[in-house]
């Protein structure tokens, strides 16, 4: 079938994201509004009787001293990527990119291509033979998204360079607690001993979970500030958290909430959710340095996971992991603490490239291992929270 590509309106593109059962957060028009350094615009795919039938935002960032943009399309488009025809859907898109000029598009599927059991990470990570995620096998395996790799490669697309951490945009693995047909009862009892323990201790100790506020960012910042010099992370200026509130709750009054813990008037954790369909996200997080024995980090968690079952949620999604299960490396500590949630790891089919322009590709590539790496001047690299994660829209 062939698709037209067109420029749709935001009350257009957020109709469509409603007749879905959930699509990411990062794909909304209202997502535009958060990231205001980049240019955007959304995109619908038109089939022959002139019906929506996918839709995309696409952020554009301007080459230093060019005209001509990257194109990104973070966590999209929407679009039916088991299609065995995946050129009817990309060639519109690429074309229309084109005329826009974009020296090169970005596109990142959420199409499932793995997926590791709890129980599954967990005896990897016992095993001093294992060190990768990705050399465990799979306890699903995405056919899907398998014919959809294979199409890509064949279109021209390419994965970017598996790098260390979160650096290249949007993660590709990321850890995720399915709620459908579950109950509360059901989920604590899928925990793990030291998470369950950890909730009822919190309970006893008598932390309180509430939501808060725009007028409370002031306090979930000061804590993120101090979790950010304690993790050795550049954190998010203070003014990214009210943008992002005002633009998510113009377009549904519920699509973030602030979530506090505090423990006998002293805040210990905070976090941030974000809410679009069946699908909830743990966004951003925070937590005192003192009081970590109370367990406010669990306790917030616990508020937010049965808020979101509460809410109709199929999928409470804690973001991204590396690929580590090494007892060696610092990064082992996130996907041990999700883990023990019970849910379970997930592989996307992820981000893919097309340069278009490949001389300018690859200036921007080596514009963006320079300030990734921190050897431009402090003016050029931007702001704090600037680094190549942040510039490309990663959520942490």
């Amino acid at each position: 079938m062939a698709f037209r590509v067109r420029t749709i309106t935001a009350g257009d593109h957020a109709a469509f994201n409603a007749s879905r059962p959930a699509v990411s957060f990062l794909q909304t028009p209202a997502w535009a509004s958060v990231k205001r350094e980049w240019g955007s615009e959304s995109l619908g795919w038109f089939d022959g009787r002139g019906h929506l039938v996918g839709a995309g935002l696409v952020l554009y960032r301007r080459l230093p001293g060019f005209k001509a943009s990257l194109a990104y399309l973070p966590e999209g488009p929407v679009i039916d990527w088991a299609s065995d025809d995946l050129a009817g859907w990309l060639a519109p898109l690429v074309g229309h990119l084109k005329r826009s000029g974009a020296f090169a598009i970005r596109i990142g599927s959420t199409a499932v291509a793995r997926t590791w059991s709890a129980a599954t990470v967990k005896a990897a990570i016992a095993d001093p033979g294992i060190t990768r995620l990705g050399d465990v096998p799979p306890d699903t395996v995405g056919d899907a998204a398998d014919r959809a790799r294979s199409q890509l490669r064949h279109l021209g697309w390419r994965p970017p360079k598996e790098d260390e951490g979160f650096s290249a945009g949007q993660p590709r693995r990321i850890f995720q607690l399915p709620l459908a047909g579950k109950s509360e009862d059901q989920l604590l009892a899928g925990m793990n001993q030291l998470w369950r323990r950890n909730i009822k201790k919190a309970g006893r100790a008598g932390v309180v979970v509430t939501q808060g506020g725009v007028e409370d960012l002031p306090d979930f910042c000061r804590v993120y500030l101090e979790t950010a010099k304690r993790d050795h992370f550049v954190p998010r200026p203070f003014s990214y958290f009210p943008a992002m509130f005002e633009a998510l709750l113009a377009e549904d009054k519920d699509r973030i909430r602030l979530y506090l813990a505090h423990h006998e008037g002293d805040l210990v954790a905070a976090t941030l959710w974000v809410r679009v369909g069946e699908h909830a996200w743990y966004s951003y997080g925070a937590s005192a340095t003192a009081k970590r024995e109370v367990r406010g980090s669990n306790a917030v968690q616990w508020k937010m996971i049965t808020d979101a079952l509460a809410a109709g949620c199929t999928v409470y999604n804690l973001r991204g992991i590396t690929d580590t299960v090494d007892g060696n490396d610092p990064h082992l500590g996130l996907i041990q603490f999700k883990a023990g949630t019970g849910g379970e790891a997930v592989e996307y089919l992820g981000e893919w490239d097309l340069p278009l322009n490949r001389l300018l590709h690859k200036a921007f590539d080596v514009y963006m291992s320079r300030r990734s790496r921190g050897r431009l001047p402090v003016a050029e690299r931007g702001g704090p929270g600037d680094s190549l994660a942040s510039h490309l829209g990663h959520v942490r």
